[in-house]
Protein backbone atom coordinates (compact mmCIF):
# COMPACT_ATOMS: atom_id res chain seq x y z
CA UNK A 1 0.00 0.00 0.00
CA UNK A 2 2.82 2.39 0.87
CA UNK A 3 4.63 1.55 -2.36
CA UNK A 4 1.44 2.16 -4.40
CA UNK A 5 0.88 5.53 -2.72
CA UNK A 6 4.46 6.53 -3.42
CA UNK A 7 4.08 5.59 -7.11
CA UNK A 8 0.88 7.62 -7.35
CA UNK A 9 2.55 10.59 -5.67
CA UNK A 10 5.59 10.41 -7.94
CA UNK A 11 3.42 10.07 -11.04
CA UNK A 12 1.32 13.05 -10.00
CA UNK A 13 4.46 15.06 -9.33
CA UNK A 14 5.87 14.25 -12.78
CA UNK A 15 2.60 15.26 -14.46
CA UNK A 16 2.49 18.52 -12.48
CA UNK A 17 6.12 19.32 -13.36
CA UNK A 18 5.47 18.63 -17.02
CA UNK A 19 2.37 20.88 -16.92
CA UNK A 20 4.30 23.70 -15.26
CA UNK A 21 7.12 23.33 -17.78
CA UNK A 22 4.67 23.89 -20.60
CA UNK A 23 3.04 26.89 -18.92
CA UNK A 24 6.12 28.77 -17.75
CA UNK A 25 8.13 30.84 -20.27
CA UNK A 26 11.50 29.23 -20.84
CA UNK A 27 13.29 32.45 -19.92
CA UNK A 28 11.92 32.19 -16.39
CA UNK A 29 12.96 28.60 -15.66
CA UNK A 30 16.67 29.28 -14.95
CA UNK A 31 15.98 32.59 -13.21
CA UNK A 32 16.81 31.43 -9.68
CA UNK A 33 20.01 29.80 -10.88
CA UNK A 34 20.94 32.89 -12.84
CA UNK A 35 20.46 35.10 -9.82
CA UNK A 36 22.58 32.74 -7.72
CA UNK A 37 25.32 32.67 -10.35
CA UNK A 38 25.56 36.42 -10.77
CA UNK A 39 25.81 37.40 -7.12
CA UNK A 40 29.19 38.50 -5.91
CA UNK A 41 28.63 39.00 -2.18
CA UNK A 42 28.16 36.41 0.55
CA UNK A 43 25.76 36.39 3.50
CA UNK A 44 27.03 33.65 5.84
CA UNK A 45 25.74 32.40 9.17
CA UNK A 46 28.25 30.39 11.22
CA UNK A 47 26.42 27.89 13.46
CA UNK A 48 28.49 26.42 16.32
CA UNK A 49 27.64 23.58 18.68
CA UNK A 50 28.72 24.89 22.10
CA UNK A 51 27.56 21.92 24.17
CA UNK A 52 29.81 20.64 26.95
CA UNK A 53 30.95 17.70 24.83
CA UNK A 54 33.07 20.18 22.87
CA UNK A 55 35.26 20.51 25.96
CA UNK A 56 36.55 17.03 25.08
CA UNK A 57 36.36 16.98 21.28
CA UNK A 58 37.73 20.52 20.82
CA UNK A 59 39.62 21.28 24.02
CA UNK A 60 41.69 24.08 22.46
CA UNK A 61 38.69 25.69 20.71
CA UNK A 62 40.18 25.24 17.25
CA UNK A 63 36.63 25.53 15.89
CA UNK A 64 36.64 29.15 17.05
CA UNK A 65 39.95 29.72 15.25
CA UNK A 66 38.55 28.18 12.08
CA UNK A 67 35.50 30.45 12.13
CA UNK A 68 37.73 33.47 12.66
CA UNK A 69 39.88 32.48 9.69
CA UNK A 70 36.75 32.18 7.54
CA UNK A 71 35.87 35.77 8.51
CA UNK A 72 39.40 36.96 7.75
CA UNK A 73 39.21 35.44 4.24
CA UNK A 74 36.12 37.46 3.35
CA UNK A 75 36.66 40.64 1.32
CA UNK A 76 37.49 43.84 3.17
CA UNK A 77 34.01 45.23 2.55
CA UNK A 78 30.55 44.16 1.49
CA UNK A 79 29.82 40.69 2.86
CA UNK A 80 27.65 39.93 5.87
CA UNK A 81 28.27 37.43 8.69
CA UNK A 82 26.01 36.24 11.48
CA UNK A 83 26.79 33.79 14.29
CA UNK A 84 24.55 31.32 16.15
CA UNK A 85 25.84 29.39 19.17
CA UNK A 86 23.46 26.63 20.27
CA UNK A 87 23.02 23.76 22.73
CA UNK A 88 19.38 22.69 23.06
CA UNK A 89 18.59 26.38 22.80
CA UNK A 90 20.20 29.44 21.26
CA UNK A 91 22.89 30.41 23.76
CA UNK A 92 24.21 33.48 21.97
CA UNK A 93 23.48 35.06 18.62
CA UNK A 94 24.83 37.84 16.46
CA UNK A 95 22.64 39.15 13.65
CA UNK A 96 24.08 39.61 10.18
CA UNK A 97 26.76 42.30 10.34
CA UNK A 98 27.86 43.98 7.13
CA UNK A 99 31.65 44.07 7.00
CA UNK A 100 32.78 47.62 6.24
CA UNK A 101 36.13 47.75 8.01
CA UNK A 102 38.72 45.76 9.95
CA UNK A 103 36.88 46.81 13.10
CA UNK A 104 33.79 44.89 11.96
CA UNK A 105 35.83 41.73 11.48
CA UNK A 106 37.40 42.23 14.90
CA UNK A 107 33.95 42.61 16.43
CA UNK A 108 32.85 39.29 14.95
CA UNK A 109 36.02 37.52 16.09
CA UNK A 110 35.73 38.98 19.60
CA UNK A 111 32.16 37.66 19.77
CA UNK A 112 33.42 34.17 18.86
CA UNK A 113 36.09 34.33 21.58
CA UNK A 114 33.40 35.06 24.18
CA UNK A 115 31.28 31.99 23.42
CA UNK A 116 30.76 29.75 26.43
CA UNK A 117 29.51 26.17 26.63
CA UNK A 118 26.51 24.48 28.20
CA UNK A 119 24.59 21.20 28.53
CA UNK A 120 22.43 19.36 25.95
CA UNK A 121 22.31 19.48 22.15
CA UNK A 122 19.58 19.95 19.51
CA UNK A 123 20.88 20.57 15.98
CA UNK A 124 17.45 21.67 14.73
CA UNK A 125 17.63 24.71 17.02
CA UNK A 126 20.86 25.94 15.43
CA UNK A 127 19.77 25.36 11.81
CA UNK A 128 16.32 26.89 12.28
CA UNK A 129 17.77 30.01 13.90
CA UNK A 130 20.37 30.39 11.13
CA UNK A 131 17.60 30.37 8.52
CA UNK A 132 15.73 32.92 10.61
CA UNK A 133 18.82 35.16 10.79
CA UNK A 134 19.11 35.11 6.99
CA UNK A 135 15.39 35.82 6.61
CA UNK A 136 15.73 38.97 8.68
CA UNK A 137 18.94 40.43 7.32
CA UNK A 138 20.17 38.88 4.07
CA UNK A 139 20.90 41.03 1.03
CA UNK A 140 18.82 39.90 -1.97
CA UNK A 141 21.83 40.43 -4.27
CA UNK A 142 24.12 38.26 -2.13
CA UNK A 143 24.61 34.50 -2.07
CA UNK A 144 23.43 33.05 1.28
CA UNK A 145 25.05 30.14 3.09
CA UNK A 146 25.06 28.35 6.44
CA UNK A 147 28.09 26.62 7.96
CA UNK A 148 27.14 24.16 10.71
CA UNK A 149 29.74 22.64 13.05
CA UNK A 150 28.63 19.81 15.35
CA UNK A 151 30.44 17.13 17.33
CA UNK A 152 27.75 14.60 18.22
CA UNK A 153 24.15 13.49 18.28
CA UNK A 154 21.21 15.26 19.89
CA UNK A 155 21.10 15.17 23.70
CA UNK A 156 17.78 16.43 25.04
CA UNK A 157 16.92 17.80 28.46
CA UNK A 158 14.47 15.23 29.85
CA UNK A 159 12.87 17.88 32.05
CA UNK A 160 11.70 19.76 28.94
CA UNK A 161 10.04 16.70 27.39
CA UNK A 162 11.69 17.31 24.03
CA UNK A 163 11.63 14.24 21.73
CA UNK A 164 13.67 13.21 18.71
CA UNK A 165 10.57 13.24 16.49
CA UNK A 166 9.86 16.85 17.46
CA UNK A 167 13.46 17.81 16.69
CA UNK A 168 13.31 15.96 13.35
CA UNK A 169 10.11 17.79 12.41
CA UNK A 170 11.63 21.17 13.25
CA UNK A 171 14.79 20.34 11.30
CA UNK A 172 12.76 19.19 8.27
CA UNK A 173 10.85 22.47 8.33
CA UNK A 174 14.08 24.49 8.46
CA UNK A 175 15.62 22.40 5.65
CA UNK A 176 12.53 22.93 3.48
CA UNK A 177 12.77 26.67 4.03
CA UNK A 178 16.48 26.62 3.17
CA UNK A 179 15.72 24.68 -0.02
CA UNK A 180 13.04 27.14 -1.07
CA UNK A 181 15.36 30.08 -0.55
CA UNK A 182 18.45 28.52 -2.13
CA UNK A 183 20.47 28.42 1.10
CA UNK A 184 23.12 25.67 1.05
CA UNK A 185 24.07 24.22 4.43
CA UNK A 186 27.70 23.10 4.75
CA UNK A 187 28.11 20.65 7.62
CA UNK A 188 31.29 19.85 9.54
CA UNK A 189 31.24 16.82 11.79
CA UNK A 190 33.89 16.65 14.48
CA UNK A 191 34.02 12.91 15.15
CA UNK A 192 36.51 12.88 18.02
CA UNK A 193 34.72 10.14 19.99
CA UNK A 194 33.56 8.09 17.02
CA UNK A 195 29.87 8.55 17.87
CA UNK A 196 28.99 11.21 15.33
CA UNK A 197 25.85 10.66 13.24
CA UNK A 198 27.62 11.17 9.93
CA UNK A 199 24.63 10.20 7.79
CA UNK A 200 22.39 12.87 9.33
CA UNK A 201 24.90 15.63 8.61
CA UNK A 202 25.57 14.36 5.10
CA UNK A 203 21.83 14.22 4.38
CA UNK A 204 21.33 17.75 5.67
CA UNK A 205 24.04 19.06 3.35
CA UNK A 206 22.83 17.03 0.38
CA UNK A 207 19.23 18.21 0.69
CA UNK A 208 20.24 21.88 0.63
CA UNK A 209 22.97 21.74 -2.01
CA UNK A 210 25.85 22.13 0.44
CA UNK A 211 28.69 19.74 1.25
CA UNK A 212 29.50 17.60 4.27
CA UNK A 213 32.92 17.22 5.89
CA UNK A 214 33.93 14.76 8.61
CA UNK A 215 37.13 14.90 10.65
CA UNK A 216 38.48 13.13 13.72
CA UNK A 217 40.63 16.03 14.87
CA UNK A 218 39.91 19.75 15.32
CA UNK A 219 43.30 20.49 13.74
CA UNK A 220 41.65 19.95 10.34
CA UNK A 221 38.99 22.62 10.87
CA UNK A 222 40.87 25.65 9.45
CA UNK A 223 41.59 23.69 6.26
CA UNK A 224 37.95 22.59 5.99
CA UNK A 225 36.66 26.15 6.45
CA UNK A 226 39.04 27.22 3.67
CA UNK A 227 37.58 24.61 1.35
CA UNK A 228 34.02 25.64 2.21
CA UNK A 229 34.84 29.27 1.48
CA UNK A 230 36.43 28.26 -1.82
CA UNK A 231 33.56 25.99 -2.84
CA UNK A 232 30.87 28.59 -2.21
CA UNK A 233 32.81 31.34 -3.97
CA UNK A 234 33.70 29.00 -6.88
CA UNK A 235 37.41 29.20 -6.18
CA UNK A 236 40.17 26.61 -6.24
CA UNK A 237 42.55 26.30 -3.30
CA UNK A 238 46.07 26.70 -4.65
CA UNK A 239 48.41 24.72 -2.43
CA UNK A 240 51.85 26.27 -2.03
CA UNK A 241 54.92 24.28 -0.92
CA UNK A 242 54.77 23.24 2.73
CA UNK A 243 57.78 23.94 4.89
CA UNK A 244 59.19 22.67 8.16
CA UNK A 245 60.26 25.39 10.53
CA UNK A 246 63.98 25.66 11.32
CA UNK A 247 64.17 28.96 13.20
CA UNK A 248 65.20 30.89 10.06
CA UNK A 249 63.25 32.60 7.30
CA UNK A 250 62.29 30.35 4.37
CA UNK A 251 61.05 31.76 1.08
CA UNK A 252 57.95 30.72 -0.87
CA UNK A 253 56.89 32.23 -4.22
CA UNK A 254 53.31 33.49 -4.48
CA UNK A 255 52.33 34.02 -8.12
CA UNK A 256 49.52 36.46 -8.88
CA UNK A 257 48.58 35.36 -12.41
CA UNK A 258 46.74 38.44 -13.68
CA UNK A 259 45.51 41.90 -12.74
CA UNK A 260 41.87 40.78 -12.42
CA UNK A 261 42.56 39.47 -8.91
CA UNK A 262 40.70 41.58 -6.34
CA UNK A 263 42.30 39.94 -3.31
CA UNK A 264 44.82 37.19 -2.64
CA UNK A 265 44.43 35.32 0.64
CA UNK A 266 47.57 33.53 1.84
CA UNK A 267 46.67 31.26 4.76
CA UNK A 268 49.58 29.95 6.84
CA UNK A 269 48.60 27.15 9.23
CA UNK A 270 50.95 26.08 11.99
CA UNK A 271 50.80 24.86 15.57
CA UNK A 272 53.07 27.69 16.73
CA UNK A 273 53.34 31.37 15.93
CA UNK A 274 55.32 32.32 12.82
CA UNK A 275 56.98 35.52 11.64
CA UNK A 276 56.20 36.78 8.15
CA UNK A 277 57.82 39.12 5.64
CA UNK A 278 56.64 39.92 2.11
CA UNK A 279 58.10 41.60 -0.98
CA UNK A 280 56.22 42.59 -4.14
CA UNK A 281 57.24 41.61 -7.71
CA UNK A 282 59.60 44.62 -7.90
CA UNK A 283 61.45 43.41 -4.79
CA UNK A 284 60.07 46.13 -2.51
CA UNK A 285 59.20 45.19 1.09
CA UNK A 286 55.45 45.28 1.79
CA UNK A 287 53.93 46.80 4.94
CA UNK A 288 51.57 44.11 6.28
CA UNK A 289 49.30 46.69 7.87
CA UNK A 290 48.65 49.01 4.95
CA UNK A 291 46.27 49.63 2.06
CA UNK A 292 48.23 47.07 0.04
CA UNK A 293 48.26 44.15 2.49
CA UNK A 294 46.79 43.16 5.84
CA UNK A 295 47.98 40.51 8.29
CA UNK A 296 45.61 38.67 10.63
CA UNK A 297 47.06 36.32 13.24
CA UNK A 298 45.68 33.75 15.64
CA UNK A 299 47.05 30.88 17.66
CA UNK A 300 46.60 28.35 14.84
CA UNK A 301 46.89 30.43 11.67
CA UNK A 302 48.17 33.60 10.07
CA UNK A 303 46.47 35.13 7.05
CA UNK A 304 47.96 37.67 4.66
CA UNK A 305 45.44 39.46 2.45
CA UNK A 306 46.81 41.26 -0.63
CA UNK A 307 44.47 43.98 -1.88
CA UNK A 308 44.28 44.42 -5.66
CA UNK A 309 47.74 42.86 -5.94
CA UNK A 310 50.14 43.54 -8.77
CA UNK A 311 50.55 40.72 -11.28
CA UNK A 312 53.77 38.73 -10.91
CA UNK A 313 55.82 36.78 -8.37
CA UNK A 314 55.59 37.90 -4.76
CA UNK A 315 58.04 36.51 -2.22
CA UNK A 316 56.69 35.27 1.10
CA UNK A 317 59.27 34.68 3.83
CA UNK A 318 58.17 32.61 6.84
CA UNK A 319 60.12 31.93 10.04
CA UNK A 320 58.72 29.03 12.06
CA UNK A 321 59.71 27.18 15.19
CA UNK A 322 62.09 24.25 14.62
CA UNK A 323 60.31 21.09 13.36
CA UNK A 324 56.93 22.85 13.21
CA UNK A 325 54.96 21.78 10.10
CA UNK A 326 53.72 24.84 8.21
CA UNK A 327 51.08 24.52 5.47
CA UNK A 328 50.44 27.40 3.08
CA UNK A 329 47.38 27.80 0.86
CA UNK A 330 46.39 30.52 -1.57
CA UNK A 331 42.88 31.72 -2.45
CA UNK A 332 42.14 34.46 -4.96
CA UNK A 333 38.93 36.55 -4.92
CA UNK A 334 37.48 37.47 -8.31
CA UNK A 335 34.33 39.46 -9.08
CA UNK A 336 33.57 37.56 -12.27
CA UNK A 337 30.55 35.83 -13.80
CA UNK A 338 30.36 33.47 -16.77
CA UNK A 339 27.57 34.62 -19.08
CA UNK A 340 26.20 32.71 -22.08
CA UNK A 341 24.89 34.66 -25.06
CA UNK A 342 21.12 34.09 -25.54
CA UNK A 343 20.05 31.29 -27.86
CA UNK A 344 16.84 31.03 -29.84
CA UNK A 345 13.89 29.89 -27.73
CA UNK A 346 12.23 27.17 -29.77
CA UNK A 347 11.58 23.45 -29.91
CA UNK A 348 14.51 21.47 -31.25
CA UNK A 349 14.72 18.00 -32.72
CA UNK A 350 17.40 15.35 -33.17
CA UNK A 351 20.31 16.58 -35.30
CA UNK A 352 19.69 20.30 -34.74
CA UNK A 353 22.81 22.31 -33.95
CA UNK A 354 22.94 24.99 -31.27
CA UNK A 355 25.80 27.49 -31.41
CA UNK A 356 27.01 28.52 -27.95
CA UNK A 357 29.24 31.41 -26.93
CA UNK A 358 30.16 32.48 -23.40
CA UNK A 359 32.38 35.11 -21.83
CA UNK A 360 33.47 36.37 -18.45
CA UNK A 361 31.94 39.58 -17.18
CA UNK A 362 33.06 41.90 -14.41
CA UNK A 363 30.26 43.96 -12.87
CA UNK A 364 28.03 43.25 -15.86
CA UNK A 365 30.67 44.41 -18.37
CA UNK A 366 32.84 42.19 -20.60
CA UNK A 367 36.21 41.36 -19.05
CA UNK A 368 38.88 43.84 -20.14
CA UNK A 369 41.86 41.70 -19.15
CA UNK A 370 41.86 39.09 -21.91
CA UNK A 371 45.11 37.65 -20.54
CA UNK A 372 42.96 35.88 -17.96
CA UNK A 373 41.62 33.62 -20.70
CA UNK A 374 45.10 32.39 -21.63
CA UNK A 375 45.20 29.35 -19.32
CA UNK A 376 41.46 28.75 -19.04
CA UNK A 377 39.62 25.68 -20.25
CA UNK A 378 35.88 25.47 -20.81
CA UNK A 379 33.62 22.44 -20.83
CA UNK A 380 30.01 22.04 -21.90
CA UNK A 381 28.20 19.76 -19.45
CA UNK A 382 25.12 18.19 -21.03
CA UNK A 383 22.53 16.60 -18.75
CA UNK A 384 19.97 14.43 -20.54
CA UNK A 385 16.81 15.11 -18.52
CA UNK A 386 15.11 11.98 -19.85
CA UNK A 387 17.81 9.44 -19.00
CA UNK A 388 19.71 11.25 -16.23
CA UNK A 389 23.02 10.74 -18.03
CA UNK A 390 25.62 13.49 -18.26
CA UNK A 391 28.22 14.01 -20.98
CA UNK A 392 30.91 16.62 -21.49
CA UNK A 393 32.52 18.25 -24.51
CA UNK A 394 35.41 20.67 -24.69
CA UNK A 395 34.73 24.19 -25.93
CA UNK A 396 37.13 26.37 -27.90
CA UNK A 397 38.96 29.15 -26.09
CA UNK A 398 38.75 32.08 -28.53
CA UNK A 399 40.99 34.34 -26.45
CA UNK A 400 38.04 36.58 -25.56
CA UNK A 401 35.59 33.88 -24.53
CA UNK A 402 34.49 30.34 -25.32
CA UNK A 403 32.58 28.87 -28.25
CA UNK A 404 31.22 25.56 -29.44
CA UNK A 405 28.29 23.77 -31.03
CA UNK A 406 25.90 21.37 -29.36
CA UNK A 407 24.28 18.88 -31.73
CA UNK A 408 21.05 17.49 -30.30
CA UNK A 409 21.75 13.73 -30.08
CA UNK A 410 18.17 12.53 -29.57
CA UNK A 411 14.60 13.70 -29.15
CA UNK A 412 15.06 14.29 -25.43
CA UNK A 413 15.13 17.33 -23.17
CA UNK A 414 18.55 18.64 -22.14
CA UNK A 415 20.07 21.03 -19.62
CA UNK A 416 23.35 22.65 -20.65
CA UNK A 417 25.85 24.27 -18.31
CA UNK A 418 29.19 25.78 -19.34
CA UNK A 419 32.03 25.49 -16.82
CA UNK A 420 35.22 27.50 -17.28
CA UNK A 421 38.20 27.13 -14.98
CA UNK A 422 41.88 27.68 -14.43
CA UNK A 423 44.17 26.90 -11.52
CA UNK A 424 42.74 29.41 -9.05
CA UNK A 425 39.02 29.64 -9.80
CA UNK A 426 36.13 28.34 -11.84
CA UNK A 427 32.77 29.69 -12.93
CA UNK A 428 29.58 27.99 -14.10
CA UNK A 429 26.91 29.55 -16.27
CA UNK A 430 23.20 29.54 -15.53
CA UNK A 431 21.63 26.41 -17.04
CA UNK A 432 20.21 26.47 -20.57
CA UNK A 433 17.16 24.33 -21.39
CA UNK A 434 16.94 22.62 -24.77
CA UNK A 435 13.51 21.10 -25.52
CA UNK A 436 13.75 18.32 -28.09
CA UNK A 437 11.13 16.01 -26.64
CA UNK A 438 10.03 14.16 -29.77
CA UNK A 439 8.36 14.66 -33.13
CA UNK A 440 6.03 17.34 -31.73
CA UNK A 441 8.94 19.73 -31.68
CA UNK A 442 9.67 19.34 -35.40
CA UNK A 443 6.78 21.48 -36.47
CA UNK A 444 5.28 18.88 -38.82
CA UNK A 445 1.51 18.35 -38.87
CA UNK A 446 -0.29 15.02 -39.57
CA UNK A 447 -2.46 14.80 -42.67
CA UNK A 448 -5.77 12.98 -43.21
CA UNK A 449 -6.06 10.70 -46.28
CA UNK A 450 -8.90 11.48 -48.70
CA UNK A 451 -12.18 9.74 -47.91
CA UNK A 452 -11.32 9.17 -44.29
CA UNK A 453 -13.32 12.19 -43.05
CA UNK A 454 -16.68 10.46 -43.37
CA UNK A 455 -15.73 7.31 -41.46
CA UNK A 456 -16.69 6.91 -37.76
CA UNK A 457 -13.92 7.88 -35.41
CA UNK A 458 -12.03 4.67 -34.39
CA UNK A 459 -12.53 4.93 -30.61
CA UNK A 460 -11.61 1.33 -29.74
CA UNK A 461 -8.14 1.39 -31.39
CA UNK A 462 -7.51 4.81 -29.85
CA UNK A 463 -8.44 3.59 -26.37
CA UNK A 464 -6.31 0.47 -26.78
CA UNK A 465 -3.49 2.62 -28.05
CA UNK A 466 -3.76 4.97 -25.06
CA UNK A 467 -3.74 1.99 -22.66
CA UNK A 468 -0.70 0.57 -24.44
CA UNK A 469 1.07 3.92 -24.24
CA UNK A 470 0.31 4.17 -20.51
CA UNK A 471 1.67 0.65 -19.92
CA UNK A 472 4.80 1.43 -21.95
CA UNK A 473 5.24 4.78 -20.21
CA UNK A 474 4.97 3.17 -16.77
CA UNK A 475 7.42 0.47 -17.82
CA UNK A 476 9.85 3.04 -19.15
CA UNK A 477 9.47 5.11 -15.97
CA UNK A 478 10.38 2.12 -13.81
CA UNK A 479 13.23 1.19 -16.17
CA UNK A 480 14.65 4.72 -16.07
CA UNK A 481 14.38 4.71 -12.29
CA UNK A 482 16.24 1.41 -12.15
CA UNK A 483 18.92 2.66 -14.54
CA UNK A 484 19.27 5.86 -12.53
CA UNK A 485 19.79 3.90 -9.33
CA UNK A 486 22.35 1.69 -11.06
CA UNK A 487 24.17 4.81 -12.28
CA UNK A 488 23.65 6.95 -9.21
CA UNK A 489 27.21 8.21 -9.14
CA UNK A 490 29.37 8.46 -6.04
CA UNK A 491 28.84 9.15 -2.35
CA UNK A 492 31.11 10.07 0.54
CA UNK A 493 34.48 11.70 0.48
CA UNK A 494 38.18 10.90 0.26
CA UNK A 495 40.84 12.13 2.66
CA UNK A 496 44.02 12.57 0.63
CA UNK A 497 47.63 13.15 1.67
CA UNK A 498 50.84 13.21 -0.39
CA UNK A 499 53.99 11.82 1.19
CA UNK A 500 57.43 12.86 -0.04
CA UNK A 501 59.52 9.69 0.04
CA UNK A 502 62.77 11.66 0.16
CA UNK A 503 61.93 13.54 3.35
CA UNK A 504 59.02 11.54 4.79
CA UNK A 505 56.94 14.73 5.05
CA UNK A 506 53.22 14.54 4.37
CA UNK A 507 50.97 17.25 2.98
CA UNK A 508 48.02 18.58 4.94
CA UNK A 509 44.97 16.26 4.58
CA UNK A 510 42.61 17.29 1.79
CA UNK A 511 38.91 16.42 2.01
CA UNK A 512 37.47 15.71 -1.43
CA UNK A 513 33.71 15.27 -1.83
CA UNK A 514 32.73 12.75 -4.51
CA UNK A 515 29.09 13.63 -5.09
CA UNK A 516 29.86 15.88 -8.07
CA UNK A 517 31.29 12.96 -10.07
CA UNK A 518 29.21 10.54 -12.15
CA UNK A 519 30.20 7.42 -14.03
CA UNK A 520 33.95 7.58 -13.53
CA UNK A 521 36.84 9.88 -12.66
CA UNK A 522 40.60 9.52 -12.42
CA UNK A 523 42.87 10.35 -9.51
CA UNK A 524 44.59 13.30 -11.21
CA UNK A 525 41.17 14.84 -11.91
CA UNK A 526 40.14 14.43 -8.26
CA UNK A 527 43.30 16.00 -6.85
CA UNK A 528 43.91 18.69 -9.48
CA UNK A 529 47.61 17.96 -9.02
CA UNK A 530 50.63 19.46 -10.71
CA UNK A 531 51.70 18.12 -14.14
CA UNK A 532 54.63 16.28 -12.55
CA UNK A 533 52.11 13.88 -10.97
CA UNK A 534 50.18 13.31 -14.20
CA UNK A 535 50.71 9.55 -13.96
CA UNK A 536 47.85 9.48 -11.43
CA UNK A 537 45.54 9.68 -14.47
CA UNK A 538 45.93 5.89 -14.91
CA UNK A 539 44.06 5.27 -11.63
CA UNK A 540 40.34 5.30 -12.45
CA UNK A 541 37.43 5.19 -9.98
CA UNK A 542 33.97 3.80 -10.84
CA UNK A 543 30.89 3.29 -8.61
CA UNK A 544 30.37 -0.06 -6.93
CA UNK A 545 27.40 -1.61 -5.13
CA UNK A 546 26.34 -0.54 -1.65
CA UNK A 547 28.15 2.83 -1.56
CA UNK A 548 31.44 1.19 -2.51
CA UNK A 549 33.98 2.30 -5.10
CA UNK A 550 36.17 0.37 -7.54
CA UNK A 551 39.68 1.63 -8.34
CA UNK A 552 41.57 0.26 -11.36
CA UNK A 553 45.07 0.88 -12.64
CA UNK A 554 44.48 1.08 -16.39
CA UNK A 555 48.21 0.64 -17.05
CA UNK A 556 48.45 -2.42 -14.78
CA UNK A 557 50.31 -2.63 -11.51
CA UNK A 558 49.83 -2.92 -7.77
CA UNK A 559 48.90 -0.66 -4.89
CA UNK A 560 48.64 -1.16 -1.14
CA UNK A 561 45.25 -1.60 0.49
CA UNK A 562 45.31 -1.56 4.29
CA UNK A 563 49.04 -2.36 4.18
CA UNK A 564 48.75 -5.29 1.73
CA UNK A 565 49.86 -5.20 -1.92
CA UNK A 566 47.00 -5.96 -4.34
CA UNK A 567 46.71 -6.17 -8.11
CA UNK A 568 44.80 -3.10 -9.26
CA UNK A 569 44.63 -3.98 -12.95
CA UNK A 570 41.33 -5.86 -12.56
CA UNK A 571 39.85 -3.51 -9.94
CA UNK A 572 40.04 -3.16 -6.16
CA UNK A 573 36.86 -2.55 -4.14
CA UNK A 574 36.86 0.15 -1.46
CA UNK A 575 34.37 0.31 1.38
CA UNK A 576 33.96 2.83 4.18
CA UNK A 577 37.21 3.25 6.12
CA UNK A 578 39.50 1.50 3.61
CA UNK A 579 42.93 3.06 3.11
CA UNK A 580 45.15 3.02 0.02
CA UNK A 581 48.83 3.75 -0.59
CA UNK A 582 49.61 4.48 -4.24
CA UNK A 583 53.34 4.75 -5.00
CA UNK A 584 54.21 6.86 -8.03
CA UNK A 585 56.94 5.65 -10.37
CA UNK A 586 57.82 8.96 -12.03
CA UNK A 587 57.98 11.01 -8.81
CA UNK A 588 59.33 10.10 -5.37
CA UNK A 589 55.90 10.50 -3.80
CA UNK A 590 53.10 8.31 -2.47
CA UNK A 591 49.41 9.18 -2.56
CA UNK A 592 47.61 8.18 0.68
CA UNK A 593 43.81 7.85 0.48
CA UNK A 594 41.09 7.03 3.01
CA UNK A 595 37.54 6.48 1.73
CA UNK A 596 34.74 7.65 4.05
CA UNK A 597 30.99 7.35 3.57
Amino acid sequence: MLRTSKIRWLSGTLVLLAFLTLLLPQALLPHAAAVQAQTSGIDAVLVADVSNSMNTSDRDKISNEAMKMFIDMLPVQGDKVGIVAYTDQVEREKALLEIQSDADKSSLKDFIDQLGRGPYTDISVGVAEAVNVLNHGADASHSPMIVLLADGNNDFNKNKGRTQSQSDADLAKAVKEAQNQGIPVYTIGLNADGKLNKDALADLAQQTGGKSFITDTPDDLPQILSEIFADHAKLNVVKLPSITGNGSYQEVTVNVPNDSVLEANISIMSSKQVQIELTDPSGKAVDLNSDAAKLSTSKSYSLVKLLKPQEGDWKLRVKGAPKDSIDINLLFNYDLQLVVDPIKTKSYTKGDKVDLTAKLENGGQPLQDNDLYADMKATLVVNDQDTGKSTEQTLENTGTGFAGTFEVPDNHNYELVIRAEEDSFYRESAPITINAGGAAGSGTQPTTPAGEQDKPFPWIPVILGVIALIVVAVGIWFLLGWLKRKNRGFVGQMVVEIRDENTGDKSYPQYKKLTSFRGRFHLHQLLQLDPELKETEKYVFTPGNGDRIIIRNTAGGTLEKSGRAVDASSGVELKNGDRLSIPLQQADKTILIEYLV
